[in-house]
């Protein structure tokens, strides 16, 4: 349990500085560790470009601004009251600081030290209680069986574990039968395609189905950020394997309207492609 009630000092982010990008194998333990450490080290300039995007008590799914308020997809929200719900991958805890004025007991779950923090100081910043927090691996979760009622993921942990089949078996351990898990991830046919705003990230340059993870590196090569790459078919079927029931897939279109861009999602790219899929799951 984090216990830190510290608004977060400055550090060092110049590591990632001279960070070479490469496709390469990445496992379990190098994925944790070089995401760790890149989420400690850039928390607070990811929370200085994004936060005003993501609002201190905002559930939002992804850079196209669906809101759960509105989607609903962990149900009606009078549903959520009293419900225990675990965020994973929860960053500064936006969307368990939402779940929590629905009446909802969220648990708030990350990797990164650095992101909780950022959570602590919205709380205070905000004068109120403090979201529950947890630092850990999502592959590896902390809680009895059964603990839960709903899990959730906002673009959190998923992209980041090199064995999201086991993070789907954790998952279902500690959900309660009929529990939803839900989860948003960059829409999986976005890696045949650059990263790039504009006219370049519309043509494809790499096969949809080559899963090599997409690493950047120092300059002894050891990895400092690393993401993975599933098809559809690898999320459902991992889903399934883990004994989760899909319920819906949802693909949210570019709103009009919304002129930010967020990295490689843009106003352009998004009336072309899908930048997010949402994946929502009940656990049998």
């Amino acid at each position: 349990m984090n216990e830190h009630t510290t608004a977060p000092e400055p550090i060092d982010d110049t590591a990632d500085d001279d960070a070479d990008a490469v496709r390469r194998d990445a496992g379990t333990t190098e994925s944790s560790h070089a995401n760790r450490h890149w989420w400690d080290r850039n928390a607070d300039e990811y929370q200085d470009e994004h936060g005003p995007f993501l609002g201190d008590t905002r559930f939002t799914w992804c850079p196209e601004g669906l809101d759960e308020a509105d989607a609903r997809l962990l149900g009606d929200p009078a549903r959520l009251r009293g419900r225990r719900i675990l965020e994973i991958g929860a960053g500064a805890a936006q969307c368990s600081r939402w779940l929590a004025e629905q009446g909802a007991r969220p648990v708030a779950l990350d990797l990164s030290h650095r992101q909780l923090q950022h959570s602590l100081r919205i709380d205070q910043d905000l004068d109120r209680t403090p979201v529950l927090l947890v630092q850990a691996d999502a592959t590896v979760l902390p809680f009895a069986d059964g603990s839960f009622d709903d899990a959730c993921s906002a673009y959190g942990a998923v992209p980041f574990a090199a064995d999201t089949a086991r993070l789907m078996r954790e998952v279902h351990r500690v959900l309660r039968p009929g529990g939803r898990w839900v989860f948003s991830v960059t829409h999986p046919i976005r890696w045949a395609f650059p990263d790039e705003p504009g006219p370049e990230g519309l043509t494809a340059l790499s096969s949809y189905f080559d899963r090599t993870p997409y690493v950047e590196e120092d300059e002894q090569g050891r990895a400092v950020y690393v993401e993975h790459h599933r098809t559809l078919g690898d999320r459902i079927r991992e889903l399934d394997a883990a004994g989760f029931r899909l319920t819906d897939l949802v693909e949210p279109e570019w709103p009009e309207g919304l002129t930010q861009e967020w990295g490689g999602w843009s106003p352009l790219r998004g009336r072309h492609l899908p930048g997010t899929a949402i994946f929502v799951a009940v656990r049998d």
